[in-house]
């Protein structure tokens, strides 16, 4: 890959990106993500006490508001959250720094949430670092749920996506910086995520002290109200339901 993780920027830490997220709720691909999540979660979580990893503008943790958690949002960008707090008003959200997460309470929580945030960090030990808080703040029967991009969705075409235009995705090895082109913003300038195998994520999470209960690969239905073009056939994303190790 030619592609440089020195010149790798969060695609999401600016004003017009922001606003531009802001307004996408859960259409074509995107809503793939978010349709099994509460089945998933109420088989596997119990208690109501919540971190919103990597919430962004709001969205994933009005989400899980809406499911009947009382739910903290925690981001990087001062940004996303300024948006969140003005879509959310009730809502606690928090900026904070990365892998620096006791202050909201160690051992305390029923779910770690993370919807798409891992795409956007790069670095084996960054990755490990920021797993490793979060999973201090799980209880001892807490789950992770991580949810990210599968490697296929940045080789393939998609309701939401377009990644024609950048054939060096298909040469990309863990850590190097992929794009596409979202379809369901007005921002059609490419976004840049962090490539990583899912063999990879599994050696990340165990060096992160966690161990895998379950995976899902949600695909598309042929009933759904949505023209699929990839979706039917290949999972765009990727759900793991993880546990502190020994646990």
């Amino acid at each position: 890959m030619t592609n440089s993780l020195h010149n790798f920027e969060n695609s999401w830490d600016s004003q017009e990106r922001a606003e531009s997220y802001s307004k996408l709720e859960f259409p074509n691909t995107y809503y793939l993500a978010y349709r099994d999540l509460p089945k998933i979660i109420s088989s596997h979580v119990n208690g109501n006490l919540a971190i919103d990893f990597g919430c962004g503008t709001g969205r994933s943790t009005r989400f899980i508001k809406n499911l009947g958690f009382k739910v903290i949002g925690i981001d990087i960008s001062p940004e996303m959250l300024q948006i969140a707090k003005k879509s959310d008003p009730s809502g606690e959200y928090q900026l904070v720094s990365d892998g620096e997460y006791s202050h909201l309470g160690l051992s305390k929580y029923d779910l770690v949430q993370s919807i798409f945030t891992f795409d956007n960090i790069p670095d084996w030990d960054n990755r490990t670092n920021i797993l490793i808080g979060l999973r201090d703040l799980l209880n001892p029967a807490g789950k992770l749920i991580c949810l990210d991009a599968t490697p296929e969705l940045y080789t393939h075409e998609w309701a939401s996506f377009t990644t024609r235009d950048f054939p060096e995705n298909w040469r990309a090895k863990t850590g190097d910086i992929v794009r596409d082109i979202m379809l369901d913003v007005e921002d059609k300038t490419p976004v840049e995520d962090i490539y990583w195998t899912v063999d990879d994520y599994q050696k990340l999470f165990i060096k992160a002290g966690l161990s895998v209960e379950s995976i899902y690969k949600p695909l598309g239905k042929k009933d759904e109200p949505f023209k699929w073009i990839s979706e039917l056939k290949i999972a765009p994303w990727i759900i793991f339901v993880l546990k502190k190790q020994n646990n």
